[in-house]
């Protein structure tokens, strides 16, 4: 699921008058969701602490032993750039973590307005409460 915030939507309706704003990156909560083959489970929190090291802005990561969620914040010129940079996260990292052999099977991107709008009225995951790697 692809979510496009308020603030781009009046972007798109004005045209070239907010232009220099697009040029600027913002940032996008981003919701990887994985899954495949059945893993140990020892060997996908590993897995799952080195992509977190290898990624610093990862916020947490939950997992069973054939699927995973990861959570972070992208900064990106445009919701488009952000979900391309997402979509390559688990493949890039695949070898060098020694992540699963799995597949993106869900993606959300939201604008910072729209993350903030969800956790004030208690839909998202609060800020920061559960950084690391967890398992479901």
């Amino acid at each position: 699921m692809v979510s496009v915030d308020t603030e781009q939507r009046a972007e798109s309706r004005t045209g070239g008058a907010d232009a220099d704003r697009r040029d600027h990156a913002r940032l996008w909560h981003i919701t990887l969701s994985v899954a495949g083959k059945e893993a140990p489970l020892k060997e996908v929190r590993r897995a799952l602490e080195q992509l977190a090291y290898d990624h610093p802005f990862l916020l947490n990561s939950r997992y069973a032993n054939d699927h995973a969620e990861i959570r972070y914040w992208e900064e990106a010129r445009d919701l488009h750039d952000a979900a391309a940079v997402a979509l390559r996260l688990w493949g890039e990292h695949r070898t060098s973590a020694k992540l699963p052999p799995w597949e993106i099977v869900g993606l959300e991107v939201i604008g910072r307005a729209t993350y903030q709008q969800r956790v004030a009225e208690g839909y998202g995951p609060p800020p920061a409460a559960s950084m690391g790697v967890h398992p479901f």
